[in-house]
């Protein structure tokens, strides 16, 4: 999952404006909009200067306090860019950039940050040598004044058919049509996807029913200058592809205290788990696995219990719900009389029969080496509820009318 400030090293800007027509270095007393260049023959007088043909435009106006921090660049037209400095104002740094081949564009290098004071000066010669210049002195738009949405998945990576995409802003958005309406999501397999709004700061994605098996799925986010609050812009633009695997869901029959996986229609395995407690039941319905860990702490507190547990590496984790389930290893079981595929025994959690060290050749392990981030976990027959499709990654939990009613597109 992208963390906010991976995203935020993603994003692409807002708020930009251009700045039409070109402006020229003066003396002091000169008209801003002066020739930069005279004919050179010497004569003065009215008609004797030529003016360049060369027109630069910087993206980000003079003055300007929200500029793009990542699309603020330069453009020529009926000419060709001969130079471009970039300076943070006031220190001097230079930002490295560069100019492309045909001479047409400046751009930096690297994302700009947020909330700082640049100057940019660019000279351009037309096609009979004539120079023009322009220079900009602007802000880029502010962290308080800006949104950023971390999303899941990553771009390039491949998950299950369960796995939604979804966004969480760092500001609540008031504007969910405008936001929405410039996050779109898309299959090679054709499947209609609708976004639904879980409250004012997550946005997920997803098709009526499973992603199909192979397919690949385009996120295109453009949220440049989008205003998803009053005086709030969006920073993103970005496109984002990735893969959807092989189709494995597993259930977990909560009578038998049995989970059978099916892959691509075939039954791969069933194996004996151990689910919660008579106590601390396990939720029913469908929930996609949303993170993996080879070993990770668990402690009760967490999850609003007391000091039933502290457990510093309990074996192959992947969880269900943000609330704390996982289906995870456990090594701790009375040896003397195992639990699993007889009694639920767990703090709500889906346990199967491991080691400590996560190294042995078992039934966790082997299920934790055979799943993807975004496979589907069913859990059926438990004295629970069916869990909140918040809770998680688990919209699949409503119906396809209950989903697209959330939309705000």
């Amino acid at each position: 999952m992208t963390t906010p400030d991976i995203a935020a090293r993603r994003v692409l800007g807002a708020c930009a404006a251009l700045m039409v027509g070109a402006l020229t270095l003066t003396a002091c007393g000169g008209n801003a909009n002066a020739d930069a260049n005279s004919s050179g023959d010497g004569k003065g007088g009215k008609g004797s200067a030529k003016t360049s043909t060369a027109k630069i435009v910087i993206s980000a106006k003079d003055g300007s306090t929200a500029a793009s921090i990542n699309t603020t660049g330069v453009k020529v037209s009926n000419g060709r860019l001969t130079d471009v400095k970039m300076t943070v104002a006031g220190t001097g740094q230079a930002v490295a950039g560069a100019i492309s081949a045909d001479g047409g564009v400046w751009k930096p290098k690297e994302q700009l940050e947020r909330g700082t004071k640049y100057q940019i000066s660019a000279t351009a010669k037309d096609g009979n040598g004539r120079t023009a210049a322009a220079n900009s002195i602007f802000t880029t738009v502010t962290s308080a004044n800006s949104f950023i949405g971390t999303y899941t998945p990553d771009d390039g990576t491949t998950v299950g058919v369960g796995m939604p995409v979804s966004f969480n802003f760092n500001k609540v958005i008031s504007d969910k049509k405008a936001v929405q309406s410039h996050i779109t999501v898309a299959s090679s397999s054709g499947q209609k996807v609708v976004g639904h709004w879980f409250g004012a700061q997550r946005l997920d994605f997803r098709p009526e029913e499973y992603w199909k098996a192979g397919s690949k799925v385009t996120m295109k986010i453009d949220l440049d200058g989008v205003q998803g609050a009053n005086g709030v812009y969006g920073v993103q633009k970005k496109t984002v592809t990735f893969t959807i695997g092989r189709s494995q869901v597993s259930t977990v029959d909560v009578n038998t205290q049995t989970m059978t996986v099916v892959r691509d229609g075939e039954t791969l395995k069933s194996v004996p788990i151990s689910s919660g407690s008579p106590e601390h039941t396990t939720y029913n319905g469908q929930m996609v696995i949303s993170e993996k860990f080879v070993q990770t702490r668990m402690n009760s507190q967490t999850v609003g219990l007391g000091g039933e547990y502290d457990i510093p590496d309990v074996p192959h984790a992947m969880r269900l719900t943000s609330s704390g389930t996982f289906l995870h290893g456990n090594y701790w079981y009375n040896k003397g009389n195992p639990p699993f595929g007889r009694q639920g025994t767990s703090h709500g959690c889906v346990g199967l029969a491991d080691v400590q060290g996560a190294q042995g050749a078992t039934n966790a392990k082997w299920f934790y080496d055979n799943s993807l981030i975004g496979d589907v976990v069913i859990v059926k027959n438990s004295p629970d509820k069916t869990v909140s499709p918040d809770n998680g990654l688990n919209g699949w939990n409503m119906s396809w009318g209950e989903w697209t009613a959330g939309s705000a597109a």
